[in-house]
C-alpha cells in the first residue's frame, strides 16, 4: 500500500524546517502608536503650542494654572477617546480574523485521517479535500478530480478544473493559477473530491505573500485636509488677533498715562503692562482655537461607529467613516454586493409558454416530475430526499424545491453525470414503470424533444411553432442575464452513455439567475441622488454585466458607458480620465484594472471608494481613499479595507456613506457653534481697550466659556442623528474649505451680534439702568456674562438646523437638550455662588428677563439671516 501523508516525526521535522501554515500578521499599531499618531492632528498641534506657552506663564506666575490644566485635559481627552475607539474596533476586527485560523482540515498523519487546525498544516502533509472546502495551502493534487472557484485569487468567475499530477511533476517557482495540477490557498472546491500534498505553507504561499505586501498608502483623508486648512486659518487669525490685542492694550495704557514720554518714564509699569498685554494676547490665541474640535470628532466618530455595527458595518479606521461621506466615485463588485451572491430559480416555463414564478405554484404533475429530476438526477449526495452539497446550480435547485417531499419516490438505477461534451445529465429510475429523467442545456435537449407535458399531466406533441416561440422567450431571458436549464423525461430507461436524439418530453425550462438584491436597487438610487458615481466591476461577460446593471439602476442614460477589460487596456490614462465620468460598468475585469482605475480617479482629485472580497482586490482596497471589504471575503481583503461590510450588502455601503455625512455635518455644526463664540470673544477683547473697558471677561470667565463650553458642546453635537436628507447633498470637494459660505455667514453674524450686545452692556447707560446700581456695576457685568452664555446656548439651536424649525429632530438627540440645559443650570448656579472669583452676583426677576431677551435675540437675528439666504438661493 502506498504511504499517504507524513508520520508525526516527519511532521515535526517539516515544522522545524519550513514552519507551520499560520500567516504572519502585517505590522499592527499598538495603542501607544495610535495615540502618538493622533497627536499629529493639526488642531491638537496648535493646542500643544498654546499649552507650552501657558506652562511658561504659569511658571512665571502670570497665568492661571486652571486654564492650563483645562487645555491639557482637552488634549488628552480628544486623543485618548479617538485612539480608544479605533483600537477597540481594531481588536474586534482581529477577533473576526482569528476565527479563520480555527478552521480545521482533514489531514493524513501516521497513515490515518485526523482533524487539524489550518495553522498546524506543514509542508508534505496530505490534505483531504471535498466539495465546499477552502484550499488551506499551496500544493499539488495527488488523487481525485476537482473544480475550484479561484475568484478570490485571480478574479475569474469561471471554475478551474484540476487533475492529479504525475509522480515526476515538481512544484515550480512561477505562480500559475491555470496550471491543472496546482492548487492555491484561498480557492474553494465547488465540485469533486481529492487528496493534495502541501508544498508551500504560511507566508511562503501566494496568499501569504500578498498579506505581507499590504503596505500603508499614505493619503490624507478629505477631513484631515480640510482641518489642516482650518488650522492654518485659525492660527493666522489667532496670532493676528493676539498681536493686535497686545498693541491695543499698550496703546490704551499709554493714552491713560498721558502720552508716550510719560508712559515710558515709568519702566516698572511698562514691564508690568507688557506682561499683562502678552498674557491677554496668549489668551486670545488660545480662545481662537476650538480645542473641543478634536474631542468632538472623536466623540461623534465613536458614537456612530457603535451605531454602524447595528447596520452590519465594522469600522476599522476612524477616518474611514468620514471619508465614506465624502465619496465622489465608488467602484463596486457585483456578486453578493449588488446581487444576492447565489443563484435562484426565478421562473419556470412549460412547453406551451405558461410561466410559474414559484415551485409551489406549479401544477401537481409538473411539480412532481420537477422534484424527481432535481433530487434523483444529480451528482451531489442525497439524504432523506434532499440534495446535500453540490455545485452552485444544484444548490439553487435545492432551494427552489424547498422542503417539499413526494410521498412515493422512484428508485434510481442508472446515472450519467453532466459533461461538457453532451451538456446534460440523466438518471434512469424505477417506479410503477421505468423512465429516464434528463437535465441540461436547453439548446441541446430541445432538439431531442418531440413532446411536452401540460399542466394536467398529459404528454402532448411539441410542434416546431411551439419550439420557435419558446426559443424567442429564451432569447429574451438571456438578455436579462438569466441562465436556463431544461428538464425532460424519456419513457424508458437509458443504459448507454448518451440520450436518444428523439422521443423526449419537455417538463419545463428553469430560469436561473443571481438576482439583484431589492434593497440594493433602492440603495443605489439613493447613492446616485447623493451625487456619488457608481461603477460596477465584474468578471462576468459584457451581456450579463449590462443586464444586471440595468436591473440595478446603474445604466439609465444613453451616454453612460460599459467597458470590457480589453477596451480599458487599449485606452491611455488621458482617455480614461476624459470618459471616466460616463463609466458605469467594467466587464471581464482583471485585478490590475481595479488598481489602475482607482489610481486614475485619485489623480483627478476624486475621493474614491472600492469594494472587494478577494486577495486580488487587496491592492485596490488599500489604494482607495476608503476600502469596503466584504465580511464573507478573504482575510487579506479585510486586512486591506478600512471598513468591513459584514453582510456583503450594498445597502450597508449606503449606510456607511450616510454615517460619514452625518459625522461631517455634525463637525460643521460644532465648528460653526464654536467659532461664533471664539470670533466674538476675540473681537470683544480686541475692542475693549478702545472703549475704555479694562476686563470685559475675566480669565476664569474665559475658562468657563472656552473650556467647559467646548467640551460640553462636543458632547451635545456628537449625538446628532443620521438623517436621510444628508443623502440629497452633493459630495464635498476633497480640497475644499470645511467652512462653507453659509457657515461663515452664521459665524460672522452671530459673532458680531454677540459683540454688539457686549458693547451695549458695557457702554449703554440705558442697558445699565435696567440693572441695580452698584459701585463696580457687578449686576450689569453679571447680566452680560449670563447673556453671553445664554446667547451661545441659543445659537446652538440655530446651528443645529439649516431651516427655520429649531426643534427639527431634537428628540433624536436628547443629549443636546441635556447638555444645553445643564449649561444654563450651571450658569444660574454660578451667579449665586461665583462671587468675586467669577465676578458674579445673584440677579432678580427683571434682570433675568433682560438677560433672556438678549439671549433670544440671536435666534431672531439668525432666523432673518436664514430667510434672507433662502431668498437669495431661489
Amino acid at each position: 500500500m502506498t504511504k499517504i501523508g507524513l508520520t508525526s516525526e516527519e511532521a515535526a521535522q517539516s515544522l522545524k524546517k519550513y514552519g507551520n501554515n499560520a500567516l504572519s500578521k502585517p505590522p499592527q499599531q499598538t495603542f501607544f502608536d495610535k495615540l502618538l499618531d493622533n497627536f499629529g492632528d493639526p488642531i491638537i498641534r496648535i493646542l500643544i503650542v498654546a499649552l507650552l506657552v501657558n506652562v511658561v506663564f504659569v511658571y512665571m506666575g502670570y497665568a492661571d494654572w486652571i486654564e492650563t490644566a483645562g487645555i491639557f485635559v482637552a488634549i488628552i481627552l480628544a486623543t485618548f477617546v479617538s485612539t480608544l475607539s479605533e483600537y477597540s474596533n481594531e481588536n474586534a476586527f482581529q477577533k473576526l480574523q482569528e476565527e479563520a485560523s480555527r478552521i480545521t482540515c482533514k489531514v493524513w498523519r501516521d497513515g490515518k485521517p485526523v482533524e487539524l487546525r489550518i495553522d498546524d498544516i506543514v509542508v508534505g502533509d496530505a490534505v483531504q479535500l471535498e466539495s465546499g472546502d477552502k484550499v488551506p495551502v499551496d500544493g499539488l493534487l495527488l488523487e481525485g478530480s476537482l473544480k475550484l472557484d479561484q475568484a478570490a485569487l485571480n478574479g475569474e468567475s469561471e471554475e478551474a478544473k484540476k487533475k492529479p499530477a504525475s509522480p515526476d511533476f515538481s512544484w515550480g517557482t512561477e505562480t500559475d493559477f491555470l496550471n491543472p495540477y496546482c492548487l492555491y490557498r484561498g480557492s474553494v472546491v465547488v465540485e469533486g473530491q481529492g487528496l493534495m500534498r502541501a508544498e508551500k505553507v504560511g507566508d511562503a504561499s501566494v496568499y501569504g505573500q500578498l498579506v505581507q505586501e499590504l503596505k500603508e498608502v499614505e493619503r490624507d483623508s478629505p477631513l484631515k485636509l480640510k482641518l489642516k486648512h482650518l488650522a492654518d486659518k485659525i492660527s493666522y487669525f489667532g496670532y493676528a488677533g493676539g498681536l493686535l490685542v497686545f498693541i491695543a492694550v499698550l496703546l490704551h495704557k499709554m493714552f491713560l498715562a498721558g502720552g508716550w514720554a510719560l508712559y515710558v518714564a515709568n519702566t516698572a509699569q511698562v514691564l508690568s503692562d507688557v506682561v499683562q498685554a502678552l498674557i491677554l494676547a496668549v489668551i486670545i490665541i488660545v480662545m481662537a482655537v476650538p480645542e473641543g474640535l478634536p474631542l468632538m470628532i472623536a466623540i461623534v466618530s465613536s458614537l456612530n461607529m457603535r451605531k454602524m455595527l447595528n447596520d452590519h458595518v465594522l469600522v476599522r479606521k476612524l477616518n474611514g467613516i468620514e471619508t465614506a461621506g465624502s465619496l465622489n466615485l465608488l467602484f463596486t463588485d457585483k456578486t453578493g454586493t449588488i446581487t444576492k451572491g447565489q443563484l435562484e430559480v426565478v421562473d419556470f416555463i412549460t412547453g406551451d409558454l405558461k410561466e410559474y414564478l414559484s415551485f409551489d405554484r406549479l401544477p401537481v404533475p409538473i411539480r412532481e416530475m420537477t422534484y424527481e429530476n432535481v433530487v434523483l438526477n444529480t451528482s451531489a449526495a442525497v439524504a432523506e430526499g434532499a440534495i446535500v452539497g453540490g455545485n452552485i446550480t444544484e444548490r439553487a435547485l435545492t432551494r427552489y424545491i424547498g422542503d417539499y417531499r413526494k410521498l412515493q419516490m422512484p428508485l434510481r438505477n442508472t446515472f450519467v453525470p453532466f459533461n461538457s461534451a453532451t451538456k446534460y445529465s440523466f438518471a434512469g429510475v424505477q417506479g410503477t414503470s421505468e423512465y429516464t429523467l434528463a437535465k441540461g442545456a436547453p439548446e441541446k435537449l430541445l432538439q431531442y424533444c418531440d413532446y411536452y407535458w401540460d399542466e394536467k399531466g398529459h404528454c402532448l406533441p411539441f410542434t416546431e411553432a411551439m419550439k420557435q416561440a419558446l426559443d424567442e422567450k429564451m432569447v429574451e431571458l438571456a438578455g436579462r442575464a438569466i441562465r436556463m436549464l431544461a428538464l425532460c423525461t424519456f419513457p424508458k430507461s437509458v443504459y448507454g452513455p448518451e440520450l436518444p436524439q428523439k422521443g423526449l418530453a419537455l417538463t419545463g425550462i428553469l430560469a436561473i439567475r443571481d438576482e439583484v438584491r431589492p434593497e440594493a436597487v433602492e440603495a443605489i438610487q439613493k447613492v446616485h441622488e447623493a451625487g456619488v458615481q457608481i461603477v460596477m466591476i465584474t468578471g462576468d461577460r459584457k451581456e450579463t454585466a449590462v443586464a444586471i446593471a440595468r436591473d440595478a439602476g446603474l445604466l439609465q442614460r444613453p451616454e453612460e458607458q460599459v467597458w470590457t477589460s480589453q477596451e480599458l487596456a487599449a485606452m491611455s490614462d488621458e482617455e480614461v480620465k476624459l470618459n471616466l465620468p460616463f463609466l458605469r460598468v467594467v466587464s471581464r475585469a482583471l485585478p490590475l484594472d481595479k488598481l489602475r482605475l482607482v489610481s486614475i480617479a485619485q489623480e483627478m482629485n476624486l475621493v474614491t471608494g472600492m469594494t472587494g472580497d478577494g486577495v486580488n482586490d487587496s491592492p485596490a482596497l488599500k489604494r482607495a481613499d476608503v476600502g469596503f471589504a466584504m465580511g464573507s471575503g478573504t482575510e487579506v481583503a479585510k486586512e486591506a479595507g478600512d471598513i468591513v461590510i459584514l453582510d456583503d450588502n450594498f445597502l450597508s455601503i449606503k449606510q456607511a456613506i450616510l454615517y460619514g455625512r452625518t459625522i461631517y455635518n455634525s463637525i460643521c455644526k460644532f465648528i460653526t457653534f464654536q467659532l461664533s463664540i471664539n470670533f466674538s470673544a476675540v473681537l470683544i477683547n480686541f475692542i475693549a481697550p478702545f472703549i475704555g473697558v479694562e476686563k470685559p471677561l475675566t480669565i476664569i470667565q474665559i475658562l468657563w466659556i472656552n473650556l467647559v463650553m467646548d467640551t460640553l458642546a462636543a458632547l451635545a453635537f456628537g449625538g446628532e442623528p443620521a438623517l436621510e436628507k444628508y443623502m440629497q447633498e452633493r459630495p464635498k470637494e476633497r480640497g475644499g474649505p470645511i467652512v462653507s459660505k453659509g457657515m461663515m455667514s452664521t459665524i460672522v453674524l452671530g459673532g458680531l451680534w454677540m459683540t454688539l450686545v457686549a458693547v451695549a452692556f458695557y457702554k449703554s447707560a440705558w442697558v445699565d439702568s435696567l440693572f441695580r446700581d452698584a459701585p463696580d456695576h457687578i449686576y450689569t457685568y453679571t447680566g452680560f456674562f449670563c447673556a453671553y452664555i445664554f446667547m451661545a446656548v441659543a445659537n446652538g439651536f440655530n446651528v443645529r438646523v439649516e431651516g427655520l424649525d429649531l426643534f427639527d429632530h431634537i428628540l433624536d438627540n436628547k443629549g443636546f437638550i441635556q447638555v444645553m440645559g445643564g449649561i444654563v443650570l450651571i450658569q444660574y448656579l454660578l451667579t449665586l455662588f461665583g462671587g468675586s472669583v467669577l465676578r458674579t452676583a445673584p440677579l432678580h426677576g427683571q434682570e433675568w428677563g433682560v438677560v433672556i431677551i438678549c439671549a433670544l435675540s440671536i435666534i431672531i437675528v439668525d432666523l432673518l439671516r436664514k430667510v434672507f439666504r433662502q431668498h437669495l438661493l431661489k
